[in-house]
């Protein structure tokens, strides 16, 4: 855990300038692609100077400034200058639709927008009629001069340091007003339906996630960014490193295979589609090789299997869902230090011939990764622990800051996402009675209600979306999960019907749902794609419009022209003319033998109960994605 003083953001960035002033902070390629660092004070000093340029530009204490710009150095200066002037940001990626600008720039009272190109400049001046509240548009790119009415930051940084150099200490006078419950940022949730949501997060959240990431980094080590810096789960990791001194490196999907060689990153936050993406590449590469390559990985793998298993037993970080039978245990642990005493030495061995060079793929100095933002599938998490590269998986929402669950080195149990968050209170809740099922019991499933520092105060001119998610300080995740007799957290499902996919995209299945229901095929319908790649649907057939390839449900759902006649239907449904967007396509169905009844898959008011739909229809809902 870091060792932070910093009441908020902006004295967090002051407090790494007085303790790391010199050392590297932020890296990014310059022209001839070549690395270029910049130090803890530099960033600091920039950062108040453009605080003071934008405090003389009229940016009063509290305000909301857009910060319209992906992964780079100016992101972090102006994020820094933005924090310094008391003010907030409202941060989105490059990718950020029309629809969305005109309704979060509004929405979220921003009178001073940056936008970090040309190509994001157009976008945004398309939408200039839907946006008259936008006094100031800064751009943040060094070669861009677009001149007119576009500022720039530079030049409101070269400003902010002559007026500092004249004694100007506005920016510092605004640091020291800055309140733990004051604004830090406001981060708009994308759905599929609906007006995006402004989560909340005020500085004290931001802080208490920082103090008590139990990760051991600092300025011997080097991070890797390459997710979305807008996203709290990446920004997260960007304060830690400010926190600790270590040197961020920014790289991006397209450069990280060269980068990891390069940089040899030691940490870095991720994401399950990288990790499968990884695991495919390595796979791919073993199964192209010669037989002698392909025997020496599977025994060198096998030889990990049984040492890291076994070991994994033996202190307790196996997954533990319903507690050790004593007498089960103990012949157990014999077999487990048998196994050790067999495949120790073939596994060094083969390790060092073998499995080294597998962990040379991401630069070979890599201590730990942090996964998060969807489900790790256990087979990629179990391969890459067992070759010596620790994935971390974390478990959290932008609506709590996001971490509420996350491994550790000494608490590394595959398949869960780790203990609770240090200062973090976990309810689960019966669904069907509104009890607590734990604490005390382990081993049950119910819905996750967390409370902590870092839950944020509402969603912003919201009231009615906040009061259903939080009451009494106690947020309502929505997600289904089990405390094991590991005391760790495994997530289990959704009881909410948002489903969140493998890459992030959250998906409202109820509008694809009635887009399926006004074909006369479909009598019933249930999308899933929980932390996978895409969305599928389980659909009871209509026995009337199918009668040809059956008399009753079981019989139409063992036809396999009523099944390629059914996939082509959903094809037809949701697609792109319908107004669908290419996640929220259904590429697989498969046909249930039996119609929904209420009391079993519906409630008394007619609506699916997802999770024992998921739960009952397991094994067929996995065949779509085998």
């Amino acid at each position: 855990m870091s060792q932070v003083k910093a009441r908020n953001i902006a004295e967090l960035y002051k407090e790494a300038a007085e303790r790391f002033g010199n050392s590297p902070a932020f890296c990014t390629r310059d022209s001839k692609k070549v690395f270029q660092p910049v130090t803890f004070g530099e960033v600091y000093e920039m950062g108040l100077n453009l605080a003071t340029g934008l405090i003389d530009l009229g940016v009063q204490q509290r305000e909301h400034v857009g910060l319209l710009a992906d992964n780079r150095l100016e992101w972090i200066v102006t994020d820094c200058a933005i924090q310094c002037a008391g003010a907030a940001d409202v941060p989105r990626g490059t990718d950020v639709t029309e629809q969305d600008i005109t309704y979060i720039i509004p929405h979220s009272d921003a009178k001073v927008v940056f936008v970090e190109h040309k190509a994001m400049l157009d976008t945004l001046q398309k939408c200039k009629s839907q946006l008259p509240n936008v006094k100031h548009i800064i751009m943040m790119d060094k070669e861009t001069r677009p001149g007119g009415d576009i500022l720039h930051m530079y030049d409101l940084m070269e400003k902010g340091k002559q007026l500092r150099a004249n004694g100007d200490r506005r920016a510092e006078e605004r640091m020291a007003a800055i309140q733990p419950d004051d604004l830090f940022t406001l981060i708009y949730t994308s759905g599929t339906t609906g007006a995006p949501k402004g989560v909340m997060l005020m500085h004290r959240n931001m802080i208490s996630q920082v103090k008590n990431l139990p990760l051991e980094v600092g300025g011997k080590d080097r991070a890797l960014s390459i997710l979305p810096i807008w996203h709290v789960f990446e920004r997260v990791f960007e304060m830690l490193a400010i926190s600790t001194g270590m040197p961020t490196y920014y790289s991006n999907i397209r450069n990280i295979r060269d980068d990891m060689a390069i940089i040899r990153p030691t940490f870095m936050a991720s994401a399950p589609r990288l990790w499968e993406n990884v695991y495919l590449g390595i796979k791919k590469k073993v199964e192209s090789g010669s037989a002698v390559l392909r025997g020496l990985f599977a025994a060198a793998y096998f030889c990990a299997r049984m040492v890291k298993g076994s070991w994994r037993f033996l202190t307790f970080k196996q997954l533990d869902m319903e507690g050790r039978n004593p007498i089960a245990s103990l012949f157990r642990a014999i077999f487990s230090i048998v196994l050790i005493v067999l495949f120790l030495l073939p596994y060094l061995l083969l390790d060092f011939i073998v499995l080294r060079k597998l962990r040379g793929a991401t630069g070979g100095s890599l201590r730990g990764s942090v996964s998060g933002g969807g489900a790790l599938p256990f087979h990629v998490d179990e391969f890459f622990n067992n070759i010596g590269i620790p994935v971390l998986e974390g478990y959290g929402m932008t609506e709590t800051s996001p971490v509420l669950a996350v491994r550790t080195y000494k608490k590394l149990v595959i398949g869960s996402v780790g203990p609770i968050y240090p200062e973090t209170e976990m309810r689960l809740i019966d669904l069907s009675t509104g009890n607590a099922i734990y604490p005390p019991q382990r081993g049950k499933k119910g819905e996750i209600h967390v409370k902590g520092p870092q839950v944020m105060k509402g969603y912003y001119k919201n009231p009615e979306a906040t009061d259903k998610v939080l009451k009494d300080g106690w947020m309502n995740t929505g997600d289904l999960g089990v405390i094991t007799f590991n005391n760790t957290v495994k997530i289990v499902g959704r009881s909410k019907e948002t489903v969140v996919l493998l890459g992030g995209e959250n998906v409202e299945p109820v509008p694809i749902e009635n887009k399926l229901l006004q074909s006369p095929l479909v009598e019933h319908c249930m999308v899933v794609g929980q932390d996978k790649k895409y969305l599928t649907a389980l659909i009871v057939p209509s026995p009337d419009a199918m009668k040809e390839y059956g008399a009753t449900h079981e019989e139409i759902a063992r036809s396999k022209e009523a099944l390629e006649m059914m996939r082509e239907e959903a094809k037809t449904l949701i697609s792109g003319q319908s107004g669908f967007k290419s996640f929220e396509r259904v590429i697989d169905v498969r046909l249930l033998p039996k119609p929904f009844e209420v009391g079993d898959e519906l409630t008394n008011l007619f609506k699916v109960k997802r999770h024992l739909v998921t739960d009952k229809y397991s094994d067929l809902i996995e065949s779509m994605y085998d």
